[in-house]
């Protein structure tokens, strides 16, 4: 398989384009062009990571944390990212990392993490504006049912749980021909008027380029009428973190402790707990503190995420129980999410999950 089938499977599920200004997402050392029979699925690449790689026969790693995040001046194996690139070089190993823009998926990271809690009614936390975007194409009255099949494919449609939506309007275009053109309807040179349908649909903006090809390659015109808008509609798939409901409420102390169990945290840093069951409860994959507010808003009886700052614990004002779980902990679900995404796309294609724990902390 090429390396690049495995890089579009992934980022049609998270498009590059969502991730944050900050990161460095995609491809970081390789040939996209270049055949793999394996991949090695991992939170952190490193240089132990890479000899696992070679030792299993995988050619790609795909990590969550990318290793390149700032510019190289040099490479040199002076410290452990330059030594992991050397060393993922030598041994022809390409580095693919998928980060922020799964964090900002409602079905990557932190829909993992609520799933593992069993949570339901699940929605964004805090939704990454201008995402959405409406088309509006002008097609004779015959060609709608294929025109808007076509839109459809492309992604175009989707509102929610949603798809194939759409507004229809039935009136009268008009145009005319000038010389050099080759019209599908009417006699050069004179205005001719044909019934056609005004479709409306809304698309994810990374779409927009697939979603204009797949509506020129049907559409009988050779000059299409349309036009696209930008939408202060807010997408409720495409944002940070997430809130859902418990099963069943719990009191606090339970639910700490099955936290703690099911991500295997060995040790939970929290706030005070109020006295009060926890059934809305709110997530965040990594470093979650700038969503405190976020998660206050949403109503969240608790709130799950790492990296929490000793003054950021104060945010809660006893509204909420903040629990900070650890960075890695929150996080090493998102191996197994990358693995059986891949598996249902590619079934016969082996993703390894590593062996090898990257978690930097130690508890004593």
């Amino acid at each position: 398989m090429h390396i690049k089938e495995v890089i579009t499977a992934l980022e049609a599920w998270a498009p590059p384009v969502l991730q944050e200004e900050h990161d460095n997402s995609g491809l970081q050392v390789g040939d996209q062009a270049g055949e793999v029979r394996s991949a090695l699925v991992c939170l952190d690449c490193t240089e132990t990571v890479v000899d696992e790689a070679v030792t299993k026969g995988c050619g790609l790693i795909i990590a969550h944390h990318p290793v390149i995040f700032r510019g190289l001046k040099s490479l040199t194996g002076r410290n452990d990212v330059e030594r992991t690139i050397l060393k993922a070089v030598r041994n022809n190993v390409a580095i693919y990392a998928i980060h922020t823009n799964l964090d900002n998926v409602l079905d990557g990271v932190n829909g993992e993490i609520a799933a593992r809690l069993g949570l339901s009614g699940l929605r964004v936390l805090d939704p990454k504006p201008g995402q959405l975007r409406k088309l509006s194409v002008f097609v004779p009255n015959n060609h709608a049912d294929a025109l808007r099949t076509a839109l459809f494919a492309a992604g175009a449609g989707k509102v929610g749980l949603y798809d194939e939506c759409s507004f229809n309007v039935v009136g009268q275009g008009t145009f005319r021909g000038g010389e050099g053109t080759n019209a599908f309807v009417g006699e050069k040179g004179k205005r001719h008027t044909e019934p056609e349908t005004r479709i409306e649909v809304i698309y994810h903006a990374p779409l927009e380029s697939a979603i204009v090809a797949a509506m020129k390659a049907v559409h009988p015109y050779e000059e299409v009428a349309y036009d696209q808008a930008p939408l202060t509609n807010v997408h409720q798939g495409i944002g940070s973190g997430a809130v859902g409901e418990l099963p069943e409420a719990m009191d606090e102390a339970s639910f700490l402790a099955r936290v703690k169990g099911l991500f295997g945290a060995p040790v939970v840093r929290h706030t005070a707990l109020r006295g009060r069951p926890v059934k809305r409860v709110a997530v965040c994959g990594g470093s979650g503190a700038f969503l405190v507010g976020k998660a206050l808003a949403a109503g969240a009886d608790a709130y799950i995420t790492g990296d929490v700052k000793y003054h950021e614990f104060f945010q809660a004002e006893g509204r909420m129980v903040i629990a900070d779980i650890g960075h890695f902990e929150s996080e090493r679900f998102t191996m197994d999410l990358i693995q059986r995404r891949l598996a249902g796309i590619f079934p016969t294609f082996a993703v390894r999950l590593t062996d090898t724990v990257t978690n930097p902390i130690h508890v004593s």
